[in-house]
């Protein structure tokens, strides 16, 4: 299970010949799911949408960014192959799916990772921030699964299916509904999909993290709705990350999630399917603070 590197470090390589499928890998917590599973062993099928949101306050991904986690991930001695797919395009993921698999092998691991947020109360909020964010967080996280799942099930030897839900998939935070709503149905999903493919040996499992460091939460429009100034810093919007959270830090690393995602898709998580797994510093433990008014910053 573990090997030693020149210099005495240990290498986790439980996911030797496995071939993982991340979405929305451009940076984030997708590189760090997609670097993460590299250094357990396994290469690397990685994609983002690489062009501009319609609805999303921030910038999206780019290509760029696409081509830096797959020189990440081949750093780690990995193969990579990557795409510039929409999640909500399914012809465009089949077709992806299928060139990952003509050239890593099957897929044997997919983290559903792709989403967009969009704030908004709900008699201000657009059409299109509606369905593009239902359309990418949930319909997207069945089209990425939906690809998949012929060649796990024909293939017959099992695998590991993790839907990246939110803290927001188990509790309401305002002026967030077409969010909490598509991260809830992520998690009927994961059920669902966890009853019907336990038989293959196919594991489904979600996980719900908090708030992480990541550019769809550090970014100027989310700075100018938390402190009223989008000439904020991630430092900024630490004591008001701390005030949800039970446990000491404001905002969670990328990392801090891929450990949980290693963990499910491992040997560690062998036996665990139809679960959520929060990683969310104790913030839905009980109701939350600050979310009193997306617009308010007292």
């Amino acid at each position: 299970m573990e090997r030693r590197r020149k210099g005495g470090d240990v290498e986790v390589t439980e996911l030797n010949g496995k071939v993982a499928l991340v979405t929305g890998a451009a940076r984030g917590q997708g590189r760090s799911h997609a670097v993460g599973l590299a250094r357990a062993g396994a290469d690397i099928a990685a994609c983002d949408v690489g062009g501009p949101s319609r609805s999303t306050a921030y910038a999206t991904a780019t290509t760029d960014e696409l081509a830096e986690t797959a020189a990440a991930v081949r750093a780690e001695g990995r193969r990579c192959v990557t795409g510039q797919v929409d999640v909500r395009d399914r012809a465009g993921l089949r077709a992806f799916v299928g060139a990952a698999e003509a050239e890593l092998g099957g897929v044997d691991i997919v983290i559903a990772n792709a989403g967009v947020l969009a704030f908004n109360l709900p008699w201000e909020l657009t059409d299109d921030q509606w369905d593009d964010v239902i359309d990418v967080n949930l319909t997207g996280v069945w089209n990425t699964v939906r690809a998949c799942l012929p060649g796990m099930v024909e293939r017959g030897r099992g695998g590991s299916v993790v839907l990246i839900s939110s803290a927001a998939g188990l509790v309401a935070i305002p002026g967030a509904a077409s969010y909490i709503a598509a991260k809830h149905g992520v998690v009927g999903l994961m059920k669902a999909l966890a009853v019907d493919l336990g038989a293959h040996d196919i594991r489904v499992n979600a996980v719900h993290p908090g708030g992480v460091d990541t550019p769809m939460v550090m970014n100027p429009a989310t700075y100018e709705l938390m402190t009223g100034s989008p000439d904020g810093t991630p430092a900024d919007l630490d004591p008001l990350g701390r005030e949800q959270n039970l446990l000491p830090i404001g905002f969670l690393a990328p990392e801090d999630i891929t450990r949980a995602v290693l963990y499910l898709v491992g040997d560690g998580g062998r036996w665990v399917t139809g679960t959520s797994l929060k990683v969310d510093a104790g913030a839905t433990v009980t109701p939350p603070g600050r979310w009193r008014d997306p617009a308010s910053t007292s």
